[in-house]
């Protein structure tokens, strides 16, 4: 068996704590792990993990492979060039296990940001789905629902088959008395987006119900190179694996998911799976809180103070801070929107961003300049560069930088410094046992992360 994880995705319903560039997958909600990182644990309890894939857009790429790095060596990460929804991301990925397998496996695709904790149950599951794949159904995993839930949608099954059903019907996300039907019906589950196929069973399927999908597919080539080429998967159609073939085959099957399952999908569920103190409250960060009740409290950088409230989600980070009712955190996406079509850069990356050298972060900026702090863990490099538009003040605040500067090498102690000029070829660097970090003031027009020319890089983004 292959797996495949879709690892792209904005997580928008739980800003401002994910953002665009560093969505829920990337997030230790729960534990010490990112959610991608246990998907990947989970899937190696019924997968080698050379035979596990991961795609996701070109923007997450790094961060990616350096969340999976942690777990193995050289993950296997395809990247879209640019997003185009579930249905051709799956297809791609598939024709790669093909291609590279020289062979016709049972293929498993997951989500990289769903909460399942009982591994066993899991595999056990995984196991039933297994057997109906190589009978050439597609498989679907579902979540008996025990509440009428309107954020999910829903699959309607009809007569039984070995290890599972039939699926008749897939349906969208309800309103509430719509939702009570389903629950009373007792042939409905919750849509969990887990699914398995015999990779032949797939293309047959997207052929007969996404032609335009399966004919572009076969332009592509892994033989030689993993590169997925913007010019042709830019002709893709933007389409989830729902529309697309989900909801027209008659090959479809569902096994109802025997695990624990939650996908995250708002401050709600956060809530929901997280410990409460007495009064029913969550709090998390530095809280001081005086007679509230059943409210979610998280505070990442300042105090946060909170006093007799009642069933409130309060989410406070560097640059942003959320409030509202936890009845209303599916709408949380609204805001997320409404910032994107604004410019706004709050929906799109945090004053603190992650590398896979290290981090940073934005502590000012105005017209014409940009200051942030950035931290190089012990062993690492920033990539050799240059930058077209803006000029670069570096002074080291702690350990020992190595900076190399159009060839020549420098070793700065804290209280040095050094001028990278516009278009200098230059690197950062720490090649020793302690953390590293300098205050970078950049001064020029546009100030923007995309002005980076790469030359040469340890983490292959060149």
């Amino acid at each position: 068996m292959y797996g495949i994880i879709l690892a792209g995705g904005s997580g928008s319903r739980l800003w401002p704590l994910s953002r665009e560039l560093y969505p829920k997958q990337l997030l230790n909600i729960n534990s010490d792990k990112s959610l991608l990182q246990a998907t990947f644990e989970r899937l190696k309890v019924c997968i080698p993990q050379d035979k596990i894939i991961s795609i996701t857009n070109t923007k997450h790429v790094s961060n990616v492979k350096m969340q999976l790095s942690e777990l193995t060596d050289n993950p296997v990460v395809l990247s879209e060039p640019v997003a185009k929804n579930t249905a051709p991301a799956i297809v791609l990925a598939s024709k790669y296990i093909m291609q590279k397998s020289n062979s016709d496996p049972v293929i498993i695709v997951v989500p990289s940001d769903h909460l399942i904790q009982n591994k066993e149950k899991f595999l056990s599951t995984v196991k039933k789905g297994e057997k109906l794949a190589e009978k050439g159904y597609i498989v679907t995993f579902g979540i008996e629902p025990d509440y009428p839930e309107t954020g999910y949608g829903y699959i309607n099954t009809s007569e039984n088959l070995d290890e599972g059903f039939r699926v008749k019907e897939f349906v969208e996300k309800p309103d509430v008395e719509i939702a009570k039907k389903y629950l009373h019906a007792g042939t409905y589950f919750w849509n969990s987006g887990i699914f398995m196929f015999k990779a032949s069973t797939l293309f047959d399927e997207a052929l007969k119900h996404a032609p335009e999908i399966a004919k572009l597919t076969e332009n592509f080539d892994f033989s030689t190179s993993n590169n997925i080429p913007f010019i042709e998967f830019d002709k893709m159609p933007s389409i989830s694996i729902d529309y697309a073939i989900m909801e027209k085959s008659d090959k479809i099957a569902l096994v109802k998911l025997e695990s624990d399952w939650n996908d995250l999908g708002s401050w709600q569920s956060i809530y929901d799976i997280s410990n409460k103190d007495e009064n029913g409250n969550v709090l998390i960060g530095h809280v001081l809180d005086n007679y509230s009740k059943n409210s979610f409290v998280y505070a990442s950088s300042k105090l946060v103070a909170t006093i007799g409230l009642e069933d409130t989600v309060i989410v406070e980070t560097e640059d942003a801070i959320l409030a509202c009712k936890k009845d209303r955190t599916q709408d949380v996406k609204h805001i997320f929107d409404t910032l994107k079509k604004q410019n706004d850069n709050t929906h799109l990356v945090h004053k603190t961003v992650y590398r896979p050298w290290g981090f940073y972060t934005v502590i000012a900026q105005g017209e014409g300049f940009l200051t942030k702090i950035i931290h190089v863990n012990p062993g690492q490099k920033l990539s050799v560069q240059s930058h077209n538009f803006r000029s670069e003040h570096w002074v080291v605040l702690s350990g020992t930088a190595k900076v190399v500067l159009e060839g020549k090498e420098l070793i700065l102690s804290p209280g040095h410094s050094v001028d990278i000029p516009l278009k200098a070829i230059h690197s950062l660097q720490n090649p020793y046992t302690e953390d590293v970090e300098v205050i970078e003031v950049q001064m020029g027009n546009p100030l923007i992360e995309e002005d980076i020319i790469r030359y040469e890089d340890m983490y292959g983004r060149v």
